[in-house]
C-alpha cells in the first residue's frame, strides 16, 4: 500500500473568507473523488485549526500502488480539484511512502 500525505500553505494575503472558503471547497472536491476514482483506497482532508502551525491543509490518502497513485494524481477531476487551489497556494510538501 502507498500512502500519499500532502501539506498546503495558502498565501498570507488572502482574505479570510476567501482562504475559508478555497478550503472547504477543495476538501469538499477532494472527498467527493471517492465516488469517481476507484483506485483510491482511503482520502481525508484536514483543515488546520491551530493557529501556531503553518500549515493550512493536509490531505491524507493511500492506493495499492504507485500505479493507482498515478491514476489519482492524473485524473481530470482531481486536477479539476488542484487546479482550483493552485493559484492561492504558497507552498506544498509531499511525501509517499509504502507501509
Amino acid at each position: 500500500m502507498v500512502k500519499h500525505t500532502v501539506l498546503f500553505k495558502l498565501k498570507e494575503n488572502l482574505d479570510t473568507a476567501v482562504r475559508q472558503s478555497a478550503m472547504e471547497t477543495f476538501r469538499q472536491d477532494i472527498l467527493a473523488l471517492t465516488d469517481i476514482i476507484p483506485v483510491i483506497r482511503h482520502i481525508e482532508v484536514g483543515l488546520n485549526c491551530n493557529p501556531d502551525e503553518q500549515w493550512d491543509i493536509c490531505l491524507y490518502s493511500a492506493f495499492d500502488s504507485m500505479e493507482d497513485l498515478q491514476a489519482y494524481a492524473t485524473h481530470p477531476q482531481h486536477l479539476a480539484a488542484a487546479g482550483k487551489l493552485k493559484p492561492l497556494l504558497a507552498g506544498r510538501a509531499c511525501v509517499d511512502y509504502n507501509w
